[in-house]
């Protein structure tokens, strides 16, 4: 296992210094998922819901989330992000909408955290547009499920 990079030799917490890496092209996708009940994913799927198309502003404030990530997590560099996509799939053998998030750039460092952003507040999103319907709510899943480019390489989470 690696050390812990940002956290210098007497344990302080540091943002790393990534001004000698290369810049490479590099792509992280992510997934969370919001559990729920039948009937509140029904009036998702539908449309119906009285505060309008949940998953429309669930994505877009995903996608809002990524370009924010350097303001949320103290360590993390201020990124250009060349692309963030934000997609939210009803899956009602699961009652649960699945969302996934892909963030891309060239860069000297990677986009990880990015794409757990965009995931994780188009689930609090999806939540709190529909917390007066179904308060129960489960918010699950979150990971990365892949990554390129950079020092590490190539990362894809085990399909089981």
């Amino acid at each position: 296992m690696s050390e812990l990079t940002h956290l210098d030799k007497y344990g302080q917490a540091h943002m790393v210094d990534v001004g000698s890496k290369a810049n490479t092209q590099r792509e992280a996708r992510a997934e969370a998922f919001v559990q729920m009940h039948a009937e509140t994913l029904a009036l998702i799927h539908s449309g119906d819901h009285k505060k309008g198309d949940v998953l429309a502003v669930a994505r877009i404030a995903g996608i809002q989330a990524a370009k924010k990530c350097a303001d949320l997590i103290p360590l993390c560099h201020p990124l250009m992000l060349t692309h963030i996509k934000v997609e939210l799939t009803p899956e009602p053998e699961h009652q649960r909408v699945r969302i996934e998030s892909c963030c891309r750039l060239v860069g000297q460092t990677g986009v990880e955290m990015e794409a757990l952003t965009a995931a994780t507040v188009a689930a609090l999103t999806l939540y709190d547009m529909c917390k007066a319907v179904d308060k129960g709510m489960i918010i699950t899943g979150a990971r990365v499920l892949e990554k390129t480019g950079g020092k590490s390489g190539h990362y894809r989470v085990d399909e089981q």
